[in-house]
């Protein structure tokens, strides 16, 4: 198996994207969320326009997680202070638990390291246990809860979550 995460820059990448993360958050996100509420933040934050709007406005990366050519997953992160931001880390559910998270963890300490960067932190969403686990397995520890209105009646109830890079 090749792994390869390759930055998303195109028109037609940015549509790839869209395709993949719509069809993930469908499927993964319904045992924990309601479908409104899915469809909502996709619309908002996953969309074509969205993901474009962030990568060309507002300093967001995104990046592929290619197994064998295919878009396994993806991975979304913004430089902040000093600490990297992992906005997003999703796997597409034929792919997962074969390590693909992972690799893309060690991408993203690489990168840190490479930028200089003291941390990556992330959110979670507190009833996601099992992604929880798997966070703090890679060594994120929980350092505050938060509760965001992301409007439309909607919130997102996370956890906030830190990993030191040495």
């Amino acid at each position: 198996m090749e792994v390869m995460l390759t930055q998303v820059n195109t028109e037609e990448e940015i549509a790839a994207l869209a395709d993949l993360a719509y069809g993930i958050w469908h499927e993964y996100f319904i045992r924990i969320i309601t479908r409104d509420q899915i469809k909502y933040m996709v619309d908002k934050i996953q969309s074509v326009p969205a993901i474009t709007d962030q990568i060309q406005h507002q300093g967001n990366e995104y990046f592929f997680i290619n197994v064998d050519g295919a878009h396994a997953g993806y991975i979304g992160v913004k430089q902040e202070e000093g600490k990297l931001f992992l906005s997003k880390l999703y796997i597409a559910k034929e792919y997962r638990g074969h390590g693909y998270a992972s690799r893309a963890m060690e991408f993203l300490t690489t990168l840190c390291k490479d930028r200089s960067l003291s941390a990556i932190w992330l959110t979670v969403n507190r009833h996601n246990d099992s992604t929880i686990a798997v966070y703090e397995k890679k060594g994120f520890k929980t350092v505050r809860t938060q509760v965001a209105d992301i409007g439309n009646g909607f919130v997102m109830d996370d956890y906030v979550m830190e990993k030191p890079i040495v």
